[in-house]
């Protein structure tokens, strides 16, 4: 029985894609600015995508290392990883593709919505995020510092079983 490749429609689409902006490139500002325009575009988000990634490994480390939830640091690696693939892979569109997911400011936005619909699609996501420290405000996550009465203990039969949330007891290690 054949396989059938049900991916070759996305590829052709992606070719004729860049060759169309590439064209347009091309007609807009010469060959020559355009071979100027990939070369230093890859150049740079290559050197950023590494500066990025490093920034990211470390954050993640520390993050760890403190016993802090790391969602925040573990997609901004994702991002940069596939911001650093993207601007390997040749064309313009690929390469403002992933400039947009190393630049700092646009790989927030990206992560953003990245989580609101990871958080859609599994909503014990955000449960689990909330639980473990970050406060979600307006769909953006407000990090505190942890006091000692942020917890409050509680007492009779329900001690002892978990941190008490919005006046319920949530399941859970006690964070006093």
């Amino acid at each position: 029985m054949p396989v059938r490749c049900t991916g070759m429609p996305f590829v052709l689409l992606y070719v004729v894609l860049e060759i169309v902006a590439l064209a347009g490139l091309i007609a807009w500002i010469g060959l020559g600015w355009t071979l100027l325009v990939l070369l230093a575009g890859s150049v740079v988000g290559l050197l950023l995508a590494r500066r990025e990634g490093v920034r990211a490994a470390r954050a993640l480390a520390t993050a760890v290392q403190r016993g802090k939830l790391a969602h925040e640091e573990a997609t901004d690696g994702l991002l940069v990883a596939a911001g650093g693939i993207l601007i390997f892979l040749p064309g313009l569109i690929t390469d403002v593709l992933g400039l947009a997911l190393v630049f700092p400011p646009t790989r927030a936005l990206a992560r953003r919505r990245m989580v609101n619909a990871a958080e859609r699609a599994a909503p014990s996501l955000r449960t689990a995020r909330i639980r473990y420290g970050a406060t979600v405000v307006e769909g953006e996550t407000v990090t505190e510092p942890r006091t000692a009465t942020a917890y409050p203990r509680i007492t009779g039969p329900a001690a002892g079983t978990g941190p008490v949330v919005d006046g319920e007891v949530v399941d859970g290690p006690d964070r006093t």
